[in-house]
């Protein structure tokens, strides 16, 4: 799947969780994923915990973070 066809199924609606990034429009957001994997939990743990993911949907989780940090910019700040 490609990269743009992963990052669709990341999706923002004020409407859903408070306008955070979810995946495909369900109340699992970017977040929570990203902070299970972080803790220790397993793709495949957070498969069976949300039988309405798909791996593509976890993979389509890291690409967003990815892309978002990619476009970080970090400037230098002189004190004198």
């Amino acid at each position: 799947m490609s990269g743009q066809n992963l990052l669709a199924r990341i999706t923002v609606n004020p409407r859903v969780m408070v306008g955070k990034p979810t995946i495909r429009g369900l109340r699992i957001t970017v977040e929570q994923i990203l902070r299970a994997l972080a803790g220790g939990v397993s793709p495949e743990e957070l498969l069976e915990e949300y039988p309405e993911l798909e791996p593509e949907d976890i993979q389509a989780v890291l690409l967003y973070a990815a892309e978002l940090v990619s476009e970080e910019q970090v400037f230098e700040v002189s004190l004198k």
